[in-house]
C-alpha cells in the first residue's frame, strides 16, 4: 500500500528539542518517492545513474528530512506509511499485542509512530488508535512482570520491549524494591545526617588536639 501523505500537519505532537528518545526515533527511515527531480543528489540512490535524483526516484529517508521535504512550504517528496505501522501489522497489534516483539517492530515503536502522525496521512486516526490501544493491552503485562521481576527472566522481558515500555518496566520494578523496604520497615530506620557526621568528627579531632 502506497498511499502519500499530505501537507496537514493538523497533529498537535511537538518533538523535544531536548529529548535524547525524540532525537534517536528522529533517524528512524520512512519510504519516500521523490516527486520531483533534485539536482545533484544522485549519490543518495546507490542505483542511479546519474548525477540527479530524478523523479519518481524512491528512497527511505530519515524521518527528521523527510519531514523537511514534505511540509506546507515544500512538497518535494511523497511519503509512505513504514510497514510496522501499515494495516496488516495494526490488525496484529489489535488481536494481541502482547504476543508481539515491538522492539523489533522498532525501539522507538510510540514515539516514532506519533511523529508519522504530523503528515495529517488518511491513516493517522487509525494508527493513532492502534498506538494507544497497543499501549494500553500491554501496560498491564509490563507492570505484572516488573512486580515478579524476581522471579522471572527480566532481561529476556526487556529485549521485547520498546524503549516506552522498558522505562515503565524499570519504574515498576523500583516501585517494587520500595514497596519490600516498607514492608520490611527498612524505610523507617534513621540514619546519621552527612552534616551531623561531620560535625561530630570535627569535634572528636579538635577534643584530641586540645
Amino acid at each position: 500500500m502506497s498511499n502519500s501523505l499530505s501537507n496537514d500537519r493538523s497533529s498537535g505532537y511537538r518533538e523535544n528539542y531536548f529529548s535524547i528518545d525524540d532525537i534517536l526515533s528522529s533517524q528512524e527511515r520512512i519510504p519516500c518517492k521523490f516527486i520531483t527531480p533534485v539536482k545533484r543528489l544522485g549519490f543518495l540512490d546507490p542505483s542511479a545513474d546519474s548525477e540527479d535524483l530524478s523523479a519518481n526516484s524512491k528512497l527511505e529517508l530519515p524521518y527528521w528530512l523527510a519531514r523537511a521535504l514534505c511540509s506546507r512550504k515544500r512538497h518535494i517528496v511523497s511519503i509512505e506509511i513504514p510497514k510496522q505501522y501499515r494495516e496488516g501489522n495494526r490488525h496484529i497489534y489489535q488481536a494481541d499485542p502482547n504476543v508481539v516483539d515491538l522492539h523489533k517492530m522498532g525501539p522507538y515503536f510510540y514515539t516514532f509512530g506519533t511523529q508519522l502522525l504530523s503528515f495529517g496521512h488518511t491513516e493517522s486516526t487509525d494508527i493513532a488508535k492502534t498506538l494507544l490501544t497497543t499501549f494500553q493491552g500491554r501496560f498491564r503485562r509490563i507492570m505484572d512482570c516488573s512486580q515478579n521481576a524476581y522471579f522471572e527472566d527480566g532481561a529476556k522481558i526487556m529485549s521485547k520491549l520498546d524503549e516506552l515500555e522498558k522505562v515503565i518496566y524499570k519504574y515498576g520494578q523500583l516501585g517494587l524494591k520500595d514497596f519490600k523496604r516498607w514492608e520490611t520497615r527498612e524505610t523507617e530506620k534513621l540514619d546519621t545526617s552527612h552534616m551531623v557526621s561531620r560535625f561530630r568528627k570535627r569535634k572528636r579531632v579538635n577534643n584530641e588536639n586540645s
